[in-house]
């Protein structure tokens, strides 16, 4: 999705991917196959470059500062994206910038565990410092026996225990900001997730408050700048009923609470982020239309999606469909569908049912 907006700009991408046959390799010409573990393929890859930025935030953070070392601009640099890297890192910072955040610890052991639990209520929440994503690495436990495999892996190193919040919605906002110090930011939206895993996202946020809309707003830019972020920054958030905003996670990119900005908004959040990455002036963020809905299609009943996406084109034309090229495999995000318009629940009702019938939950 990326390239779409390098093309249009006339920049030129460099990708380094493990699987020839990756979504990004299918329409990236210079594409190089290499592991991002392998700090020589980091290095290769970023020779020449005018900066290197990431799709995923698995990169090890000491190959990071090998390359902002050897002179490299690495956007976000390392010291911005660990915190999107490791979740007790961002914890620590944003608890020690006063940014509301659920009320957690770091726990070594059943005991510690039990003891925070007992603090501020089971169930809790119980998350992997580093690698989680999609629900996965994230359990809800009910005291520490539900957790006994995991703290027997972490070896000693800490799990993050926080509080499991009673709150009405997800929201996300996303900013981007510049090396310059440039920023800008799109509506809050709401995120409706399935089983951990987005399935539908509304811009913007139906019934948001303005006050609650710019405290989210304020939170998300304060974020990029204290830690420094170059590039997109999707701030995922809580809402709760007595009308507060809490962090929930960090994702130093363009985030799949974003991709309704392909269609819905002016500039999109891949163009904004290659803007910000290589210091261009960055784009409005004016939505197209008072409401647009994203919903993502997950793999389903049908391997081969050409049929019923041809029929949803034909249905309803104005539907924006997104296919990524990946292998179709059951609850894997294989693409999303677009519809942005000035009723909110006609855009809805055109968005479910185009990205319902792609995974073939309905045949009408």
């Amino acid at each position: 999705m990326m390239q779409t907006a390098a093309v249009e700009l006339g920049v030129r991408l460099r990708l380094l991917t493990v699987d020839p046959d990756d979504a990004a390799a299918q329409v990236i010409p210079q594409t190089t196959v290499g592991h991002h573990t392998d700090l020589t393929a980091l290095q290769l890859l970023a020779e020449g470059t005018a900066a290197v930025t990431f799709d995923h935030e698995h990169v090890p953070t000491e190959h990071l500062h090998a390359l902002a070392d050897a002179g490299h601009a690495v956007r976000p640099g390392p010291q911005a994206l660990v915190h999107a890297q490791d979740k007790l890192v961002m914890r620590r910072r944003l608890t020690d910038l006063g940014l509301p955040c659920p009320r957690w610890a770091a726990v070594h052991d059943a005991a510690e565990l039990t003891a925070f639990g007992d603090e501020v209520g089971w169930p809790v929440v119980l998350k992997t410092s580093r690698g989680g994503y999609d629900g996965k690495g994230v359990r809800v436990v009910a005291g520490a026996d539900d957790a006994a495999d995991w703290l027997e892996r972490s070896a000693g190193s800490p799990l993050l225990a926080e509080e499991k919040v009673a709150y009405r919605r997800e929201l996300a906002a996303l900013v981007a900001r510049s090396p310059s110090g440039q920023a800008a930011a799109w509506p809050v939206v709401e995120s409706i997730q399935v089983d951990g895993v987005c399935d539908e996202v509304i811009a913007p946020a139906p019934g948001l408050d303005d006050d609650t809309a710019g405290e989210a707003t304020t939170v998300a830019l304060r974020v990029a700048g204290e830690l420094g972020v170059t590039g997109v920054l999707a701030v995922e958030l809580f809402e709760t009923d007595q009308g507060r905003v809490l962090v929930n996670e960090l994702a130093m990119r363009p985030h799949n609470s974003g991709h309704w900005t392909i269609d819905g908004s002016v500039t999109s959040q891949f163009e904004q982020h290659l803007r910000a990455v290589l210091d261009l002036p960055l784009g409005v963020t004016t939505p197209r239309a008072r409401w647009t809905v994203m919903v993502n299609v997950l793999g389903g009943q049908y391997e081969d999606l050409y049929r019923s996406y041809l029929h949803v084109m034909a249905r309803d034309p104005g539907v924006k469909v997104h296919l990524y090229g990946k292998a179709v495999r059951p609850g894997r995000k294989v693409g999303h569908v677009t519809v942005y318009g000035e009723d909110l629940d006609d855009v809805r009702a055109r968005a479910r049912h185009a990205a319902d019938f792609i995974r073939g939950v309905i045949d009408e």
